[in-house]
């Protein structure tokens, strides 16, 4: 009797392809050594993505330069000294199908950074010998097996970057600028002078675009535009000041600063004036950086000096002094006399607030041209197109005793320095800098601004996503994500972004002394553009008044 055909089976499903580093008999060939000794293994590589974070400080950015430090170039030194790359490809990350997902500018930080490429991962131990063979602020968290046409950048669908701005830097009244705060006398809405910043604020790269100015903590005089010769220092409604004035105004700071207890009261108070046109002057001295001093300046420290009456202890640079009140909890952001005036103004993050900020933060979303908001790319370039998801500042976070506003964006992909412009015409925006017409105006194909660029320390690279990617190929390999290492990363943004940002603008109030730049002088473009590109100087005195 014959036996009924059996039914026909569902072939098993295939076993993912996991994150393992032990080898299968298949792939681990041995081969015999020359002189009949044991046997050596051999590895195959494989295709993997790595997952990891770092703080940026120190570093030109992510992508590779020759002559510059970089977090790739010590990512792919760490990977040879610990196996994964071989001598000969040594250098040559095209050998090893090296793809980054994400481009951090210099002093960028990251928390969800991923890198693929086919790598050595057997013996067992990749990410250890990997953290032991790079600096601290480094931390690798795992690597996933992934297809072998993976691509960690062609294969994203979206990055997320948060911004981390104090709440302060959304108060119109702190920190504004010389002219500002002069022009505010007697309008019955004074603002209160910044004592602890220099009134110009400390130059960072790529802060003020194309235009170059100098910065001091000391009195900068005013630059003849042809000899170069010190002449006089101007006041905010263009009448100037004579040598002798100015001298006794020094003379008095010097005064003062014995006899009161706050060693910046001088550089707080002495008169600051505007440069030259061409930026030329006359320089006798150098600081001890070698950075030129004008007479004035040398005048100044030497006084100071003096006066003071001890030969041990010479001017205190501003960022020692900082220091040592933060210890005792005395100054937020930069100073006493700052922090008493922002408390007086009432400024808070509150539900007004915030939904101004998320009204401005939105209208970057979408698809838009954004050659305003970047360098070297015209507004024909295809590129410059970029799609914003979503853009919002909903959640506060404290950190050493600063109120952090976290600006979260996520996109498909952005331009270099195009997030820390859109958070610099935004801040421009909520203090009154500039209307929120402005926004609109700069994404417009044919009109060409000059806008400002938030400084680099608090942004960070948040988390990359591949979604299509997963979704595809879900049943055979590892979702690609942060998942698996959220507490670690967690930890690891807490211990070395977060600290870092807040202890930066601690110790040099990079955010205080940027806020001083945000003034029509050194950004023209802010005031009312019309579509024609000129200049609506009705719009602008309408921004003016709301000053």
């Amino acid at each position: 009797m014959e036996n009924p055909p059996s039914s026909p089976q569902e072939p098993s499903p295939k076993k993912p392809k996991m994150s393992t580093t032990t080898s299968d008999d298949e792939d681990c060939i041995t081969a015999a050594a020359a002189d009949g000794g044991p046997a050596k293994p051999r590895y195959k590589r494989r295709k993997i993505a790595i997952l990891f974070a770092y703080c940026g400080v120190g570093y030109q950015g992510m992508q590779k330069n020759p002559g510059a430090k970089t977090i790739e170039g010590d990512l792919e030194e760490a990977l040879y000294q610990s196996g994964a790359v071989p001598e000969h490809d040594r250098g040559l990350p095209k050998r090893f199908d090296w793809a980054r997902s994400a481009r951090t500018d210099k002093g960028v930080s990251a928390v969800g950074q991923v890198v693929s490429g086919r790598f050595y991962v057997d013996p067992p131990g990749l990410i250890d010998r990997l953290n032991s063979n790079l600096p601290p602020q480094f931390r690798i968290f795992g690597f996933k097996r992934v297809t072998a046409s993976f691509s960690a950048k062609k294969f994203c669908d979206r990055r997320r970057y948060v911004y981390l701005i104090p709440v302060f830097a959304l108060d119109p009244s702190s920190h504004r600028d010389r002219e500002t705060v002069l022009a505010s006398l007697g309008s019955g809405n004074e603002l209160v002078k910044c004592l602890e910043c220099s009134e110009r604020g400390r130059k960072v790269e790529g802060i003020m675009g194309k235009r170059s100015f100098e910065s001091r903590s000391v009195v900068q005089p005013g630059i003849s535009s042809n000899n170069g010769t010190a002449l006089s220092s101007r006041e905010g409604n263009g009448t100037f000041l004579s040598h002798s004035e100015i001298n006794n105004e020094i003379m008095v700071c010097a005064d003062n600063r014995n006899a009161n207890s706050n060693i910046l009261q001088c550089e707080s108070v002495s008169v600051q004036s505007e440069i030259s046109s061409n930026g030329e002057g006359a320089l006798v001295s150098t600081e001890e950086n070698g950075t030129p001093l004008s007479h004035t300046e040398a005048n100044v420290e030497s006084m100071v000096s003096s006066e003071n009456g001890n030969a041990n202890s010479n001017l205190v640079q501003n960022e020692s002094v900082i220091e040592e009140r933060e210890v005792g909890g005395e100054l937020d952001g930069c100073g006493n006399r700052q922090v008493e005036a922002a408390k007086g103004s009432g400024f808070s993050y509150g539900e007004k607030e915030r939904e101004r900020f998320n009204r401005i933060l939105k209208c970057y979303e979408g698809t838009h041209n954004f050659h305003n908001f970047t360098t070297r790319i015209k507004a024909e370039d295809p590129s410059a197109r970029r799609y914003i998801i979503s853009f919002e500042a909903n959640t506060t976070v404290t950190i050493d005793g600063i109120d952090f506003v976290k600006c979260e964006v996520v996109g498909q992909s952005f331009m270099l320095h195009q997030i820390r412009k859109m958070i610099g015409v935004a801040v421009a925006i909520m203090r009154n800098c500039a209307p929120e017409s402005l926004i609109g105006t700069a994404l417009q194909k044919d009109v060409n601004i000059n806008v400002p660029t938030a400084p680099e320390v608090g942004l960070y690279l948040d988390e990359c996503f591949f979604t299509s990617y997963n979704q595809k190929w879900k049943d055979t390999h590892e979702e690609v994500s942060m998942k698996a290492y959220e507490e670690e990363a967690e930890e690891f943004k807490m211990n070395h972004i977060y600290s870092h940002i807040a202890a930066t603008e601690h110790k040099e109030g990079v955010v205080a002394l940027w806020l001083h730049s945000l003034n029509y002088r050194n950004y023209p473009d802010l005031r009312v553009i019309s579509n024609d590109g000129k200049t609506d100087l009705n719009g602008a005195k309408d921004v003016d008044m709301a000053e």
